[in-house]
């Protein structure tokens, strides 16, 4: 399976079912009253995390969701059925994004947990039948509401790897033979740079009732944080470990150990400061090579926690495998910082309306949901959608910013000629 840790797709929640216009019609009972049943609710749209899945390959060729949309209402004031409810699937560890053009992301939440459900679209009111708009002077009402739109967004899936260790280093440094030499896993090995293009995720048992999962990520260079090799990409996978392994290259000179742990050391920081704050444990890689041994010994003074191994000979890789046990038992799952999403305390305008020539546009999210929910085929629903611009001073605006009979008033997708 082809591995996918992020991904934009746009969910549209379902549209409400429209009410209707109906009158009873029950023997004996001449001139029976308004009758019409209510539309049912639009399904919405949730994100579920669910163990099952590991990447967001998912998403790649399907990029749009809907969620089923509400019934029309029925004769005797039966309401329509809704619609159901659509839940998406994603991996664990999936951080969603709301993103809209000409505005900066807003973070929604971070489903880290098995079974998570974020509501991430409601659907849309069902329309009222004409049961609802009777009065004492408007007994026999011909309109009834259409169904409310669903909410619709885009959102931006980010998948986040839930792995106990990671395994970080230069390219070549050995960390695809070590994942390979401690756990089930088939990394491609080979001895040139860059041959692990995707985190490699696997199982490392430690005893019959006791294992955990490492990751093996690509190597990193310098500007990586910036998007230098392939660094961006995967540098965010390393931020759920409770430990690091920083496996350094033993065919290499001391000198260029060192450089190479610095390089780590500053793109760790440059991603996430807190990185540097968990355990790492520095591990020098190919002891089987006699260089190795020297560099190893060299480098102890500098490196006072350094260890060696050789994951071709198997030289230290269980008492390697033993410590990165004993921390993660000790140590806690490191939460990923998510900003909380933006809330604005400013009050909102009911409504606003743009001048262009002998066009008006108002916007508003009342005044929209109002006006996509009228039946403009209805001379009585007219009269009530203007009667209720009066009541909301819209009429009043239109008059001030010198609207005359003939102009053009729009709202959301309705345009009317005002009179």
């Amino acid at each position: 399976m082809q591995f996918i840790d992020e991904a934009t797709i746009a969910v549209e929640a379902g549209k409400g079912g429209n009410g209707i216009v109906a009158w009873r019609r029950e023997k004996f009972v001449p001139k029976g009253g308004p009758a019409g049943g209510d539309g049912g609710r639009g399904g919405s749209v949730y994100l579920e995390a669910t163990p099952e899945l590991s990447t967001l390959v998912e998403f790649r060729y399907k990029h749009t969701f809907r969620a089923e949309s509400g019934r029309d209402g029925g004769a005797a004031k039966r309401t329509g059925r809704s619609g159901d409810d659509l839940s998406i699937a994603v991996p664990i560890g999936t951080i969603i994004y709301r993103t809209e053009s000409g505005a900066p992301e807003t973070p929604l939440a971070d489903l880290h947990n098995a079974g998570e459900r974020l509501l991430v679209a409601r659907g849309g009111r069902g329309g009222l039948g004409n049961q609802h708009f009777a009065t004492s002077a408007r007994q026999a009402p011909r309109f009834a509401e259409k169904g409310e739109p669903g909410e619709a967004c885009t959102l931006r899936l980010e998948l986040r790897l839930l792995a106990d260790c990671g395994i970080i280093g230069v390219p070549n440094a050995g960390k695809s033979t070590l994942l390979a030499a401690v756990s089930s896993a088939h990394p491609k090995v080979a001895d040139y740079p860059f041959t692990t293009l995707e985190p490699q995720l696997g199982v490392v048992r430690v005893s019959e009732d006791e294992s955990f999962v490492m990751v093996d990520v690509p190597g990193l260079i310098e500007g990586a944080h910036l998007g230098a090799g392939l660094g961006d990409q995967f540098l965010r996978h390393v931020e759920r470990t409770r430990v690091l392994v920083h496996l350094l290259d033993g065919a290499k000179p001391a000198t260029d150990v060192l450089r190479d742990k610095a390089t780590i050391e500053s793109e760790l920081r440059a991603w996430n400061p807190q990185l540097l704050e968990r355990r790492i444990l520095p591990v020098l890689s190919k002891l089987d090579l006699p260089a190795a041994h020297e560099t190893l010994h060299e480098l102890r003074s500098q490196i006072p926690d350094l260890r060696g191994i050789s994951a071709a000979s198997g030289d230290g890789v269980s008492e390697l495998v033993f410590a990165i046990a004993q921390i993660i038992a000790l140590a806690p799952v490191p939460k990923v910082v998510v900003p909380a999403p933006r809330i604005v305390l400013t009050p909102k305008e009911a409504f606003h309306i743009e001048k262009d020539a002998h066009t008006f546009v108002i916007t508003g999210e009342r005044i929209e949901r109002l006006a996509s929910m009228t039946n403009f085929d209805s001379d009585e629903a007219l009269v009530r959608f203007e009667q209720i611009l009066a009541k909301m001073g819209v009429e009043r605006k239109l008059r001030e910013l010198g609207a005359v009979e003939g102009d053009t008033v729009r709202i959301g997708a309705v345009e009317f000629t005002y009179s």
